[in-house]
């Protein structure tokens, strides 16, 4: 018997690969969009027809109670990867906050009275272990970041997985949360999320120099496999897991994209960019400002977890920097050269 998936947030980056991951591996995916009529879900039926999978979407939102209990119908298993993430700060927390919450406890009360889902996997953050002001120390799965200290999107992500873990403590359903890192790697589309921004900038040479910027990194097939770990696995049910422990700095992204580009072409910075030009951009751009205060912060993390409990591996962040460069130049993100 093939055991159906629900996917939340299917036009979402990281659900295109976590789609992909389960129908080569055999299951029936069912997407959430938000709406049936206007979703981008080309690529999405592309990978079905190259795989022969079975795909289908139906529509709910996170906002809103309608559809989820027709969504989660006939499913054995929830991947619960949809979640606000805001390109700037927003002017309200609560505009985070909210939807992510509220979003979370909609989908398990969906599967919890469903009759049929054996497991949620939730894609948490790592921003939900280590989202408050820096500290030097290695952080694990028992971290949990104060929100009385977090900005608003960190925030947001510590209160949905809280409130999750909550409701499953009066509920028989099983939940195993993944905190991932930045995710990086092939986008499928002429869209991509926040995390690979970083890339495209320096690719399309729209920044002056490198920021002192840096993130733990997780390849974003990857996290889509571990997605699959946490499900198959017995003994996950009641984790968190960490994917995202290879830090790196935007500038030796820089140099790794400069390496490979810069002969054919592309204008990639690599200077250190100062303080103070960082400062001065974030006053007119609205999405650096969002990344202003995690200058010069380094943040270590294991997810020696994962490896040891799921068998869970990753490929090193370089490759996923230059993997997600090729795929930007081929859905035309990037310009050619």
């Amino acid at each position: 018997m093939i055991m159906k998936v629900l996917v939340t947030g299917a036009t979402g980056y990281l659900a295109g690969h976590c789609i992909n991951e389960l129908l080569t591996h055999g299951y029936s995916v069912r997407g959430t969009v938000r709406n049936v009529k206007t979703a981008d879900v080309a690529h999405l039926r592309a990978i079905a027809d190259r795989i022969g999978g079975d795909l289908e979407f139906v529509q709910a939102d996170l906002s809103a109670d309608a559809g989820w209990h027709e969504a989660v119908a006939g499913c054995d298993y929830v991947w619960h990867t949809a979640s606000p993430f805001p390109s700037t700060t927003p002017r309200d927390e609560d505009e985070v906050i909210r939807p992510a919450v509220d979003g979370t406890l909609r989908v398990l009360r969906a599967a919890d009275a469903s009759g049929t889902v054996r497991r949620v996997v939730m894609t948490s953050s790592g921003l939900a272990v280590y989202g408050g002001p820096g500290e030097n120390r290695v952080f694990t799965e028992d971290d949990w970041t104060d929100v009385r200290t977090a900005a608003p999107y960190a925030k947001s992500k510590t209160l949905a997985e809280r409130a999750a873990w909550d409701y499953v403590k009066t509920s028989d359903l099983e939940l195993v949360a993944i905190n991932a890192g930045s995710i990086m790697g092939p986008v499928l589309r002429a869209e991509a999320g926040n995390s690979v921004e970083i890339v495209r900038r320096l690719m399309a040479g729209a920044l002056p120099a490198v920021p002192k910027l840096g993130w733990g990194i997780v390849d974003v097939r990857d996290l889509a496999r571990l997605h699959r770990l946490a499900m198959e696995t017995p003994a996950a049910a009641g984790q968190r897991y960490i994917a995202g422990e290879k830090f790196m700095w935007a500038r030796e992204m820089a140099f790794v994209l400069a390496e490979r580009y810069r002969s054919r072409g592309y204008r990639i910075p690599t200077a250190a960019m100062p303080y103070p030009m960082m400062w001065l951009i974030s006053r007119f751009d609205p999405s650096v400002r969002l990344v202003l205060h995690f200058w010069g912060r380094q943040e270590r993390v294991s997810a020696a977890k994962a490896w040891q409990e799921l068998g869970w591996v990753s490929r090193p962040p370089s490759e996923s920097v230059l993997d997600t460069a090729a795929s930007m130049i081929d859905v035309g993100l990037v310009p050619q050269r």
